[in-house]
C-alpha cells in the first residue's frame, strides 16, 4: 500500500512539475516564407521589438545587427548631426557601466547639460567662450568617475569582433559578431546600454565629431555626394541636411535634444534585433524576451513628412574643387527601395554596369574609351539614385566624358543591349545571392535592409522570381520614361575650394582616464563562465580529396554541399620576384582576345555563365581564381584555358593601357 501511495504520489509530482514546465515555457510565433533559403523566423515581442534569426552552423558564431529606424533624416532642423553624434555617444556606458560611482557623477552630468543649453542660446562670443571653460571644468571633475572604452572592454570579455555601428540616413545601426556562447552575456549588455544610456563625455565626443566633419569638408568624393543629393533634393532631407550635421549646429550641441531623440526614437517598436549563425531560435527568442522584452514602447513614433520634389526640367550643374583628380559624377532620381519600379531599376544599373558585360563596361572601359567609369543605384528608403561616374583619360575633358555616359544612356532607351543579357543579369544576380548567402553579415544585413525599408520579408525571397520576368520591353519602356534631361552633373575639378572652413575645434583640458578601474558589471562579466565550445580541427589527408591530371599536376579538392557555387584555384610557382610584369601582364590580358573571340564576346561569356576569373601575383607565386555556379564549371574551365592557350598581342591596346597606368599613377598623386 505505502509502495502504491508512493507511485501515485510520484506521478502527481511528475505532472505538476510537467505543468509548470508548460507553463513557463513561452511559445513565440513568428512568421516564415515559403522557399527562403535563409529559413528566415521573424518574430514580434509585445512591446513591438522585431527579431530577425537565420541559422548558420558554418562557425560558432553569431552576427548581430541592432537597427534603428531612424537617421539623419530624422534630426531636428537646429540640430542636424544628431543621429551620428548619438551613435557615439551610445558608446560612453550607463549607469551600471562607463562610470564607478554614477550617483556621485550625475550632478556633474546635470550641469553640463544646462550648460550646453545656455551656451547654444548665446550669441557673443567672449561669453561662450566663458561658458565652455565652465563646461570643461566640470567635465574634468565628471571625469574622475567616468570609465572610458569600458564598453570596449566588455566586448572583449566576451570575444566579441566587429564592434562597431554606422549612421546613415534611414538607419543607425550596432554591429558585433560574438561566440555562440556569450549570446545572454551580449544580451544583458546590449539591453542595458539601450535602456539606460547615459550621455557623458560629451564635450570630448563632440572634438571627434568634429574631426570627422572636417575631414569630410576636405574629401572630394563627400562634397560631390552632398552637390549630387543637394541637385536632386530640394525639399527631402536626403537634400537639405547631412547625415555629418551644419558646422553652425555642430557648435551648438544641445545635450537636451539628444535625450529627447533616445526617449522617442531608441523604443522597441522602432528597432530590431537581427541574427545570423549557430544559434537556436527557442533559446534565443527566450534571452531577448528576458533581457529586451520590458523595454516600453513610443506609441506615438513621429512620421517623417516632407513635399514631394518637383519633376527636374533641364540638367543641374554643379561644381565641386578639391586636390583629387577631375572626374564627373550624374544621377537621376527615382523611387525608393520599396517601390515596385526598384527592380527595374535594380536590371537596369545591371545592363549598364556588371564589372563584365555591361554597356559601359564594353563600350567605355573594355573599348579604352575613358580612364575609368562605372554605373549603379544608390538605393535609399524614401527615393533612390541612379548614378554614373567617368574619369577622363590624358587629354580628354569632363564634357567628353559626360557625352559618352549619356551614349549609354541613349543605348539602353533605344534597346541597343544583347538580348541574352537579361538572362545573364539574373544568373549572376542569383550567383550574388549564392555568395551573400555564405556570410553571416550579409544575411543579416538583408534583416537590416528589409526592417528600414519597411518591405515584407516575401518580398525579399520572391526578388529573383520577379526579375526573371521582366522584359526587355519592359526595361526599354520605364527607361524611356525615367531617363531624360532630368539629371544633375556635378564636375569634380582640381582646385583650391574657396569655401573651405574647418571648424575650429575648442580648448580641452585632458580628462581622467582611470586605466586600471573596472565597473562591478564588468567584472561580473569577465567572472561568468559559459559552456566551452569545442574546436573541431581540419584533418588534411581525411577531409580533402586528391588525384592527379592528366599533365600529372596534382589536384586538390573538396565538393561544395552546401550550395550551388564552385572555386577553382590555378597555382602557379613564379612571381613578380621572377618578372616585374607579372602584374602588367595579368592587367593586360583583361583587353586580348584570341583568334576566335574579342575581348568582348570573350566578357559577355563568362557573364553568361555566371562566371569570372581573377589574378593575384605575389612575390613567388601567381594564382588564377576560376568561380562561379557549378552547373558551368566545365564551361568556364574550357573558356579560360582557349584564353590562356590563345591569347593575342593588341599594340595598340597595350599603349593604351600604358598610358592609362601612367595617367592613374599621376591621379594618384
Amino acid at each position: 500500500m505505502k509502495h502504491q501511495l508512493k507511485s501515485i504520489s510520484l506521478l502527481l509530482l511528475l505532472s505538476l512539475w510537467a505543468s509548470i514546465q508548460y507553463a513557463t515555457a513561452k511559445d513565440y510565433s513568428y512568421v516564415t516564407v515559403p522557399n527562403d533559403p535563409l529559413n528566415a523566423r521573424i518574430y514580434t515581442l509585445d512591446n513591438g521589438l522585431k527579431v530577425y534569426l537565420t541559422v548558420n552552423k558554418e562557425q560558432p558564431r553569431i552576427q548581430t545587427y541592432i537597427a534603428v529606424r531612424v537617421g539623419g533624416k530624422n534630426d531636428p532642423s537646429e540640430t542636424t548631426g544628431l543621429a551620428h553624434y548619438f551613435e557615439h555617444l551610445m558608446f560612453k556606458g550607463t549607469q551600471k557601466f562607463g562610470t564607478m560611482d554614477y550617483e556621485k557623477e550625475k550632478p556633474y552630468l546635470d550641469q553640463i547639460e544646462q550648460q550646453f543649453e545656455i551656451y547654444r542660446k548665446t550669441k557673443d562670443e567672449a561669453q561662450r567662450k566663458a561658458i565652455y571653460h565652465t563646461i570643461d571644468s566640470l567635465s574634468y571633475i565628471a571625469s574622475k568617475y567616468a570609465i572610458p572604452n569600458e564598453y570596449d572592454k566588455l566586448m572583449a570579455a566576451i570575444g566579441a569582433k566587429g564592434t562597431n555601428a554606422y549612421t546613415s540616413f534611414d538607419v543607425t545601426c550596432f554591429t558585433e559578431d560574438i561566440p555562440s556562447n556569450e549570446l545572454e552575456n551580449w544580451a544583458k549588455i546590449q539591453s542595458d546600454r539601450f535602456q539606460n544610456a547615459v550621455i557623458r563625455g560629451f564635450h570630448t565626443e563632440l572634438e571627434t565629431v568634429y574631426e570627422e566633419k572636417n575631414m569630410s569638408l576636405t574629401n572630394d568624393g563627400r562634397k560631390t555626394y552632398e552637390a549630387l543629393l543637394q541637385s536632386l533634393f530640394h525639399n527631402h532631407p536626403y537634400g537639405t541636411q547631412t547625415v555629418l550635421g551644419t558646422q553652425e549646429n555642430l557648435k551648438n550641441p544641445s545635450i537636451t535634444n539628444i535625450k529627447n531623440y533616445y526617449k522617442t526614437w531608441y523604443v522597441p517598436n522602432n528597432i530590431a534585433i537581427c541574427m545570423s549563425g549557430d544559434l537556436d531560435p527557442q533559446k534565443t527568442m527566450e534571452l531577448i524576451d528576458q533581457y529586451f522584452g520590458n523595454l516600453k514602447p513610443n506609441q506615438q513614433l513621429p512620421k517623417l513628412s516632407f513635399q514631394n520634389e518637383a519633376p527636374i526640367e533641364k540638367p543641374v550643374i554643379k561644381e565641386v574643387l578639391g586636390p583629387d583628380a577631375d572626374r564627373i559624377t550624374m544621377g537621376w532620381r527615382f523611387p525608393g527601395q520599396k517601390s515596385p519600379d526598384f527592380d527595374y531599376l535594380n536590371i537596369i544599373s545591371n545592363i549598364m554596369s556588371n564589372g563584365k558585360a555591361g554597356l559601359v563596361d564594353l563600350n567605355l572601359n573594355q573599348a579604352q574609351k575613358v580612364l575609368g567609369a562605372g554605373a549603379g543605384t544608390y538605393p535609399l528608403s524614401d527615393y533612390s539614385i541612379f548614378m554614373m561616374i567617368g574619369l577622363p583619360k590624358a587629354g580628354q575633358t569632363l564634357d567628353e566624358v559626360k557625352a559618352l555616359l549619356l551614349e549609354q544612356i541613349t543605348k539602353l532607351k533605344a534597346g541597343d543591349f544583347d538580348d541574352n543579357l537579361l538572362k545573364a543579369i539574373i544568373n549572376n544576380i542569383k550567383l550574388d545571392k549564392m555568395r551573400s548567402l555564405e556570410s553571416n553579415q550579409s544575411r543579416a544585413d538583408m534583416f537590416v535592409q528589409s526592417f528600414v525599408n519597411g518591405t515584407e520579408w516575401k518580398n525579399e525571397v520572391e526578388n529573383i522570381e520577379r526579375l526573371s520576368k521582366i522584359t526587355k520591353k519592359e526595361v526599354v519602356d520605364f527607361a524611356n520614361r525615367y531617363f531624360g534631361d532630368n539629371y544633375a552633373a556635378i564636375y569634380k575639378k582640381q582646385g583650391k575650394d574657396p569655401n573651405e572652413l574647418k571648424i575650429a575645434k575648442p580648448e580641452i583640458t585632458p580628462i581622467e582616464t582611470n586605466r586600471n578601474v573596472s565597473s562591478d558589471f564588468l567584472k561580473s562579466i569577465q567572472n561568468d563562465k559559459v559552456q566551452p565550445i569545442q574546436p573541431v580541427f581540419l584533418d588534411f589527408s581525411k577531409d580533402l580529396s586528391q588525384l592527379k591530371a592528366k599533365s600529372n599536376t596534382p589536384v586538390l579538392y573538396k565538393k561544395n554541399i552546401t550550395n550551388g557555387l564552385f572555386e577553382l584555384t590555378y597555382v602557379f610557382d613564379m612571381g613578380q620576384n621572377n618578372d616585374k610584369l607579372y602584374n602588367i601582364a595579368a592587367n593586360y590580358l583583361d583587353y586580348l582576345g584570341t583568334s576566335k573571340k574579342s575581348a568582348e564576346q570573350i566578357k559577355s561569356e563568362f557573364y553568361q555563365l555566371a562566371c569570372d576569373y581573377s589574378f593575384i601575383v605575389s612575390k613567388d607565386r601567381m594564382y588564377i581564381i576560376l568561380q562561379g555556379l557549378s552547373e558551368n564549371m566545365p564551361k568556364a574551365m574550357s573558356l579560360m584555358e582557349e584564353v590562356l592557350e590563345g591569347v593575342k598581342v593588341d599594340t595598340p591596346k597595350y599603349k593604351n593601357m600604358v598610358s592609362d597606368i601612367i595617367k592613374s599613377r599621376t591621379n594618384a598623386k
